[in-house]
C-alpha cells in the first residue's frame, strides 16, 4: 500500500517545511505549522480537467514580441457603476477575482445583488456558509434596487426603486462545498459568470486535509483558475480575512488571481470602501464607495459631498483638501488638534493618515515657522473612515495644524492642494486641473496650489493649464511661511 505523502504548512502564509518548525522562518510566526496530507494515493482525476487535453498536448513555441496579436479583452460591464470603476471598466473575461473583507461588512451582499441583478448573464452563485432558504430570504430583501446616491442618506426613496434584475432570472443557487460537484452543476449549467461564497469553505476530494487549510485553499483556487482560464468564465471568489485585516489563507492566493478587492468600512456606519489592492487588467488605486441601506448597498456617485461635513460655524483646526483616488477626484475634510501635553511625553495620533508623515509635517513648521509644537499632543483625522495616502494633502494638513494651534478658524470655501516638502517649500501636485474643477463644482471660492503647478514658458502649450476657465480664485503659493501670511496675516 502505498505511503500517504504529508508535509507541514504555515498557518499564517503558507510556508511549507518537510517537518514541524517552532518557528516560520518567513513570517516569524511561533507556533503556526500544522501537518496536512498532500495527497491521497490514487486520487481521481476530476472530469473538468480532462476537458482541456487538447491544449495540453499542444506544445508551446517561442514567439517574437512584434509578431503576438493583442485583441482588447471582453468585459461584463456590470449595473454597478462603482464595481466596474474599481475594475477598470468591468469583469474580464476569464479573470479571477478575490473579494475580502471582515465579517459582516457586506462582502456577500455586495455580490448577490450583483448576480440578481444582471439578467442577460447566466450567473452561478455557489454558497458553502448559508442554506437556500436563507440566500432566498437576502435575495427578497435585495428585491428593490439601491439607485445611486448624490452623496446623502435623505436624498433618495430606496422604496421607489425599480425591480432588481427582472426578479433574478438569470441567477441560480448552488450549496455546495465539493469542487468535484460543483464542476459537474457547471458543466451542465454553462453558466457565464460563477461567484463562489466563500474560498475557505470549498474542499477537494484527492486533497485530504480539513476545508480551509492551506493545502486545500491552494488547491481549490488553482482547480478554478484553470477552470476561468480554459474556459473564459470569469470567477469571483469570497476570502475571509484575519485578526490583523490580511486575507486568510496562503500568501500564494493573491499571487494567484488576477484581482484583488479590499472591502473596507466599520460595520457601525452606513458607508463601505472597496478597494483594488491588486488588478491586473486596469489601476490598482481606484476607489468605490457604497451606503449601506437596509434594501442592500447603494452606489456613492459623488463621495465629496459625504466626505464634507455641514458647518454653520468657522472652527478651528478644519481644513478642506482636494485628493485624487484613481482618476477620481475627491474633497476631503481634515481635522487637527493641537493642545497642550499634561504629561512629559506629547501624544501624537493620526487617523486615517501616516504617523510618519504627520511627523514630518511637524517637524516642518517647528524648524521653518517657528511653531514650538515639540510640548504639545497632536491629533489628526481624515473625516468619512477613507485612508488617504495622497501627498497632496498635506498643504491642508499643515493649515489644520496651524489653525488649531492659533486657534483661527479657516475662511469657508477654502480648500488646498499641495505637497510640503522638507525645507517648507510648497510642491507641484500631479492632475492639478482635476482637483481645482472638483472644488469648483462643489461652491469653492479659492484653492491654494504650487506654483510650480502654474503655466511656465519652458512648458509646451498642449501641457500647459488653463486658468482662465476657472472661476473658483486660485492663489499659488511657494512656501508654508506665505500660507501662513495669507491665512492669518
Amino acid at each position: 500500500m502505498a505511503k500517504i505523502k504529508t508535509s507541514y504548512f504555515c498557518q499564517s502564509c503558507g510556508y511549507e517545511s518537510a517537518k514541524w518548525l517552532g518557528k516560520c522562518p518567513s513570517c516569524q510566526q511561533w507556533n503556526t505549522f500544522v501537518e496536512e496530507i498532500i495527497e491521497k494515493p490514487n486520487a481521481a482525476v476530476p472530469d473538468w480537467k480532462n476537458t482541456g487535453s487538447t491544449t495540453q498536448q499542444r506544445a508551446n513555441k517561442a514567439v517574437a514580441v512584434h509578431d503576438i496579436t493583442v485583441h482588447e479583452e471582453l468585459r461584463y460591464v456590470t449595473p454597478d457603476g462603482e464595481f466596474n470603476r474599481v475594475l477598470g471598466g468591468g469583469i474580464v473575461a476569464g479573470s479571477l477575482i478575490l473579494i475580502g473583507g471582515e465579517p459582516g461588512i457586506g462582502k456577500s451582499t455586495l455580490m448577490l445583488q450583483l448576480a440578481l441583478n444582471m439578467p442577460k448573464l447566466k450567473v452561478l452563485y455557489v454558497s458553502g456558509e448559508e442554506s437556500e432558504k436563507q440566500i432566498k430570504m437576502r435575495a427578497e430583501r435585495l428585491a428593490t434596487a439601491p439607485q445611486p446616491s448624490k452623496g446623502g442618506a435623505n436624498d433618495a426613496d430606496p422604496t421607489s426603486a425599480p425591480p432588481l434584475g427582472s426578479g433574478g432570472a438569470g441567477c441560480f443557487i448552488l450549496t455546495e462545498t465539493s469542487t468535484q460537484n460543483i464542476f459537474k452543476q457547471i458543466e451542465q449549467l454553462e453558466p457565464q459568470l460563477v461567484v463562489i461564497d466563500s474560498i475557505q469553505t470549498l474542499h477537494s476530494s484527492h486533497i485530504e486535509s480539513t476545508p480551509g487549510s492551506v493545502s486545500q485553499v491552494r488547491e481549490c483556487t488553482a482547480e478554478l483558475l484553470r477552470f476561468a482560464k480554459e474556459s473564459g468564465t470569469p470567477v469571483i471568489l469570497i476570502g475571509h480575512i484575519t485578526k490583523d485585516g490580511m486575507i486568510a489563507g496562503p500568501k500564494i492566493l493573491e499571487h494567484m488571481v488576477d484581482t484583488v478587492l479590499q472591502f473596507e468600512g466599520d460595520r457601525h456606519h452606513v458607508y463601505r470602501i472597496l478597494r483594488a489592492v491588486k488588478n491586473r487588467f486596469g489601476s490598482a488605486s481606484e476607489l468605490g464607495i457604497y451606503e449601506m441601506l437596509g434594501v442592500g448597498l447603494r452606489e456613492v456617485s459623488n463621495p465629496s459631498e459625504i466626505l464634507l461635513s455641514q458647518r454653520d460655524e468657522p472652527l478651528s483646526g478644519i481644513t478642506i483638501s482636494a485628493t485624487l483616488e484613481g482618476l477620481r477626484p475627491m474633497l476631503i475634510e481634515t481635522q487637527a488638534l493641537v493642545s497642550t501635553s499634561p504629561y512629559g511625553t506629547p501624544q501624537r495620533s493620526a487617523t486615517g493618515f501616516d504617523t510618519r508623515r504627520m511627523n514630518m509635517l511637524l517637524a516642518v513648521l517647528e524648524k521653518r515657522c517657528g511653531f514650538r509644537l515639540g510640548a504639545k499632543d497632536v491629533f489628526l483625522n481624515i473625516t468619512g473612515g477613507i485612508r488617504v495616502e495622497d501627498p497632496a494633502i498635506d498643504l491642508g494638513l499643515a493649515a489644520a495644524i496651524i489653525s488649531s494651534h492659533e486657534d483661527m478658524p479657516i475662511p469657508f470655501k477654502t480648500c488646498f492642494a499641495g505637497e510640503l516638502g522638507l525645507s517648507g517649500e510648497i510642491r507641484a501636485v500631479n492632475r492639478v486641473e482635476q482637483r481645482i474643477a472638483e472644488a469648483q463644482k462643489l461652491g469653492f471660492e479659492r484653492i491654494f496650489i504650487s506654483k510650480y503647478n502654474l503655466p511656465s514658458a519652458k512648458q509646451d502649450k498642449h501641457q500647459r493649464i488653463d486658468l482662465s476657465r476657472y472661476t473658483i480664485e486660485i492663489i499659488p503659493v511657494a512656501s508654508i511661511e506665505e500660507v501662513f501670511s495669507l491665512l492669518f496675516g
